[in-house]
Order: C-alpha cells, then structure tokens, then sequence
C-alpha cells in the first residue's frame, strides 16, 4: 500500500517516504509495532498482601495501589512463583497498547560475553528508542485528533508533532509523538518489525525535526525549513 500524500506535508515535499525491504535487521527509520504504554496516566503498583492458603506459592492476594515518585518500595516481600521480587523493586501496572512506532537509533554495539559476567541481564541487553504512532482519524470507536490540530500538525507547526500518513493501512492519518521517545528491547518478543523504513530522504527530514524538538533550534538550510517557509506564505 503505498500512500498518497496531500499538497501541504513535508511528505508530499519530499517524494517517496517509505520503501519496502527485505532486510530483517532494526535500523533507523524502521516501522516496527509494539505494545507501548500510555505515557501521560498514573501508574500503579501490584502489592503482594498476604495468601489463602501459606502452602500455594502460585497465589497470593494482590491490592492496586497509586504509584508516585516518593512512594518507597515495600519492605516485606511476600515470594510468589511466576512473580519474583527483589529488595528496591515495584511491579508496575500501566495501560498499553500495540502501536506503530518509529526507530529512531541503532542497537548499539554487542557487548563481550566476558563483560556480560556476573551481570544482570537487563545491564547488558540492547536496545533502541522508538516514538510511537496515534491515529488522527474520528469513527465510532475513536474520537481522533480535531481536524484543524491535524492540519497544522501536518504543516509542521509543532515540534513534538509529525504527521504522517503510514503503508500499514488501518488509519489514513498518524501522528508521530516525538515527545513519546521510550526505550524497547531489540528482542523479537519486544516488538513486531514491519517491512518498511523512511527512505534517505525521510531520514534526513526526521533527523532534522528530533534536532528541532531536542534544541528548540531548525536548521536554515534543511529541508523542514523550506518547508515550513512555504506553509507560512499560505
């Protein structure tokens, strides 16, 4: 599927945007999916309370409580089999959901196995930054992003927000939360990798708008600043 893209996105602006390919290594630009969690809602924590019956090590009587920043670890730990846990530790319950997200880094270099010794595995495991997708559109089931928020995303108002327009179908508009940048496992549990990434070109583009986002600051001579001069004629 490949999409079409209207007159006033950097998109449209810049020809193709994604290609397809057969690679099956994460890479800058990848799509990949994965269940993410909801950035801005208050966590919680799984509290181990106490058992039934002290014999079944598989259950246990669980309370939901609010998660904040001074919220200090339990001191009791009550051993559950399938939920271990460990002195400075929390279980944390959050709202996720399968999206679309963007690679936006490499996995950085392996590390030697005589380095990993004695280390805790998530020390060690690489991983990648990904800036999930949020559908734009409206229907019965989803109450979508207001149209005109949507266009000035679209001509690159905001810096946090991209617009885009993905080959995966399910929604005709997405909007790109740079904002929303969050680290994910590069095992193959951790995400669905999808046989699409953002061209040379597009790469270029969304480089230029994570530096936009990250300092403030657009460079005169790219290409979002081309385009955003000819969006502020119209």
């Amino acid at each position: 599927m490949t999409p079409t893209y209207p007159d006033d996105s950097v998109q449209n602006l810049c020809g193709q945007w994604w290609e397809e390919t057969d690679e099956p290594r994460l890479e800058y630009g990848r799509l990949v999916k994965a269940f993410l969690p909801h950035v801005d809602q208050q966590p919680s924590v799984l509290v181990a309370q106490g058992r039934t019956d002290p014999e079944a090590h598989r259950e246990a009587d669980f309370e939901i409580q609010p998660l904040r920043g001074n919220t200090p670890p339990p001191e009791a730990y009550l051993p559950v089999a399938g939920l271990p846990t460990y002195p400075g530790e929390v279980r944390i319950i959050q709202r996720a959901k399968k999206r679309p997200a963007l690679v936006l880094s490499a996995s950085g270099a392996e590390i030697e196995s005589r380095l990993k010794t004695g280390s805790a595995r998530y020390l060690t495991n690489r991983s990648v930054l990904v800036a999930p997708y949020y559908g734009a559109d409206r229907s019965g089931k989803r109450g979508g992003w207001k149209t005109e928020f949507v266009q000035r995303i679209r001509r690159a108002e905001y810096p946090q927000y991209a617009w885009d327009a993905l080959p995966i179908g399910g929604v005709s508009e997405s909007i790109l939360r740079l904002d929303h940048v969050q680290p994910l496992g590069e095992s193959a549990q951790a995400m669905e990798v999808t046989p699409y990434r953002l061209t040379a070109d597009a790469a270029v583009v969304v480089e230029e708008w994570l530096s936009w986002f990250r300092t403030g600051e657009l460079s005169g001579d790219g290409v979002l600043a081309y385009f955003r001069g000819e969006m502020s004629h119209r």
